[in-house]
């Protein structure tokens, strides 16, 4: 089979993988584990509150299928995105994939994924119009925010982490990420 289009990608049946067009070649990643699911469930939260209450736009869950490139085709899906109001109402509602990048991704770090998959696919975010992209490492307990190739910022311990560039007003501490499901509640 050739290079894979994005209509092509929205046909395929679902098989229960997570699938994603990179260069028009698709590629597929293992459904995320408990940690990852929680981690991202914590992102989408803190994220949809702060949209929801200050009227920004839309906050959007993971595998929501994003075009970041045409001919050949790249559709990424990241753990959570936000698109500003005035971007949203520009295009209104996608029928398929949203047709450009979000302001905002985050990325949870997967047990399989390398070093190199996780800067390509945030530097990717970025090239396409993102003005920060969230990566989450669940094993080292940190996150680094991607602004450009040679502007990443690593946070650990209790740091706040501060987006409001992409999301305005965003800002959560480190540790608001990791918090266990049954806790959330307790930080919204």
């Amino acid at each position: 089979m050739g290079r894979m289009t994005a209509d092509e990608l929205w046909e395929l049946p679902d098989n229960g993988l997570w699938l994603e067009l990179v260069r028009g070649e698709l590629r597929e990643a293992t459904p995320a584990g408990e940690e990852h699911r929680d981690i991202s469930l914590n992102i989408g939260c803190l994220l949809q509150t702060h949209v929801r209450d200050n009227g920004l736009g839309r906050a959007l869950a993971a595998g929501t299928g994003f075009i970041l490139e045409r001919r050949p085709d790249t559709v990424r899906a990241p753990d959570a995105a936000f698109i500003s109001s005035m971007r949203s109402d520009a295009i209104g509602q996608a029928k398929r994939f949203w047709p450009e990048a979000p302001d905002f991704a985050a990325e949870v770090v997967s047990p399989d994924d390398s070093f190199h998959e996780v800067e390509e696919k945030a530097l990717q975010w970025l090239e396409a119009g993102a003005k920060a992209v969230l990566v989450v490492d669940p094993v080292r307990r940190t996150a680094a925010v991607y602004r450009g190739r040679d502007d990443v910022r690593v946070y650990e311990g209790s740091q706040l982490i501060d987006l409001d560039d992409a999301v305005s007003g965003w800002r959560f501490t480190l540790p608001e990420l990791f918090v266990q499901p049954e806790r959330f509640a307790e930080l919204i």
